[in-house]
C-alpha cells in the first residue's frame, strides 16, 4: 500500500511549527491508542502511522529531507519509517512524550515496556466529612479542629505490612520489576506486552511474614485531628479539598484527599441570598409616624439607621457592605432591611380612646393602593 503524506496523516499544513505538529500527534495518539481501541487492527495501524509521521516531522533534519524527496528520501534516514519495529519500539521511543501527554503505554508499557517500567505505588482512598458553620463564622472565616476516623500507617511495621524488614523479599515472578513481559504475535509481527505482576500487584516485593497488628495491610483504623482553615464567604453545599488528608496507603504510598462539605446553619434573624442578607425588623407605631433613629442587628454587630416620618410597613432599606464577603473578592454584599410596623394585640382603655381619636383624623385614613409582593419590591428596589 502506498504511504500517505506525513502532513496528511497528522492533519497539519506543510508550514506547521513544532508545537502544532506535537499537538496534532497528541490528538492522533489519544484517538488511536491501543488501550482505547482493544483488538482494533485499523486503529493500531493508524497509531503506528501517526508515530512514523511524527518521528520524521519532529526531527528538523529528517523533515527537511522529507520535504525535498518525500518518502523516497527516508530510506535509511528513519529506519524506513517503523518498518520492522513493533509496538514496544514505539512506546520505547516516545515513552517520555506519552507521559507528557498523560497517556500510558499499551497493556502497561508505560515507559517503553523494555525493562524501564516502574513499580506500582499504592494510593489511599478519599474521605468526605461535613462541617456545620454559622453565618457569623462564614462572615469572618474560621479555623476548626475536627476528629476524622480514617486509615493511618501501621506504627508497628512502618506501613510495610511485614513483621520485620527481613520478611520483605524480592518478588520471584517479576524479579522486583513490578511487571511481567510476554510476546504476542500479530499481523505486524511480534508485539511485546507488559502488564502488572499478578503475584506482587506491581510492588516488586512480597511479604513472607505479615505484621500481626495490621495483618499485612500496612494501615490500621485510627483517628487524626485535622485543622481546617475555612475562608470567609463559603456557601452551603460548597466542597473544599485538602490534599493528602484522606486514608493512608500501604507501604508509605500516596494518601488520599479529604473533601469538606459545608453545611450552613439556619440563622434566627438573617436569610441569605448569595452575599446579601435579609432582615425583618419591627418598629413601633409612633416611630413609623414620627420617624426615629433605631439600632438594628447586623452579622458583625449593630448598625444605626434613620426611620423617616411616615414610613410604611414593608419599606425596604439597604445597608451597603453589611452583608457577607465574597469568597474570591473583598467586596461584601448588602443587608436588606424589611421594615414592618408592630401592632400590639391588646391595649388599655385609655389607649383605646386615644387611638379611636387618632383614627378619626383624615391623616390616619388609609389610601387604597395596590400592594406588591415582597420579592417584587426587592426586585424594584435593586433596579432603582
Amino acid at each position: 500500500m502506498e504511504k500517505r503524506d506525513y502532513y496528511e496523516v497528522l492533519g497539519v499544513p506543510k508550514d506547521a511549527d513544532e508545537q502544532t505538529i506535537k499537538k496534532a500527534y497528541r490528538q492522533k495518539a489519544i484517538q488511536y491508542h491501543p488501550d482505547k481501541n482493544p483488538g482494533d487492527k485499523e486503529a493500531e495501524e493508524k497509531f503506528k502511522e501517526a508515530a512514523e509521521a511524527y518521528e520524521v516531522l519532529s526531527h528538523p533534519e529528517k523533515r527537511q529531507q522529507y520535504d525535498r524527496f518525500g518518502h523516497a528520501g527516508m530510506s535509511g534516514a528513519a529506519g524506513g519509517g517503523f518498518q520492522g519495529f513493533d509496538m514496544g519500539d514505539i512506546f520505547s521511543r516516545f515513552g517520555d512524550l506519552f507521559e507528557e501527554f498523560g497517556i500510558g503505554g499499551m497493556g502497561g508499557f508505560g515507559r517503553g515496556g523494555r525493562g524501564r517500567g516502574r513499580q506500582a505505588v499504592a494510593k489511599g482512598s478519599n474521605l468526605r466529612v461535613k462541617v456545620k458553620l454559622s453565618l457569623e463564622e462564614i462572615a469572618k472565616g474560621v479555623e476548626k479542629n475536627i476528629k476524622v476516623q480514617k486509615y493511618v500507617p501501621c506504627p508497628d511495621c512502618g506501613s510495610t505490612g511485614a513483621k520485620s524488614p527481613n520478611a520483605v523479599k524480592t518478588c520471584p515472578t517479576c524479579h522486583g520489576n513490578g511487571y511481567t513481559v510476554h510476546v504476542q504475535q500479530s499481523l505486524f509481527g511480534a508485539m511485546q506486552m507488559q502488564s502488572e505482576c499478578a503475584h506482587c500487584h506491581g510492588t516488586g516485593k512480597v511479604i513472607t511474614d505479615k505484621c500481626p497488628r495490621c495483618g499485612g495491610n500496612g494501615v490500621i483504623r485510627g483517628e487524626e485531628v485535622i485543622n481546617l482553615k475555612i475562608p470567609a464567604g463559603v456557601a452551603d453545599g460548597m466542597q473544599l479539598s485538602m490534599n493528602g488528608k484522606g486514608n493512608a496507603a500501604p507501604n508509605n504510598g500516596i494518601p488520599g484527599d479529604l473533601f469538606v462539605l459545608i453545611e450552613e446553619e439556619k440563622h434566627p434573624l438573617f436569610e441569605r441570598d448569595g452575599n446579601n442578607l435579609y432582615l425583618e425588623h419591627y418598629i413601633t407605631f409612633p416611630q413609623a409616624v414620627l420617624g426615629a433613629t433605631v439600632d438594628i442587628p447586623t452579622i458583625d454587630g449593630k448598625a444605626r439607621i434613620r426611620i423617616a416620618p411616615g414610613t410604611q410597613s414593608g419599606t425596604l432599606l439597604r445597608l451597603n457592605g453589611k452583608g457577607l464577603p465574597g469568597l474570591r473578592s473583598y467586596q461584601r454584599g448588602d443587608l436588606i432591611v424589611n421594615v414592618n410596623v408592630w401592632i400590639p394585640k391588646s391595649v388599655s382603655k385609655e389607649q383605646k380612646q386615644q387611638i379611636e381619636q387618632w383614627g378619626a383624623a383624615p391623616e390616619f385614613q388609609p389610601k387604597n393602593e395596590k400592594h406588591t409582593s415582597f420579592f417584587e419590591r426587592v426586585r424594584q428596589f435593586f433596579n432603582n
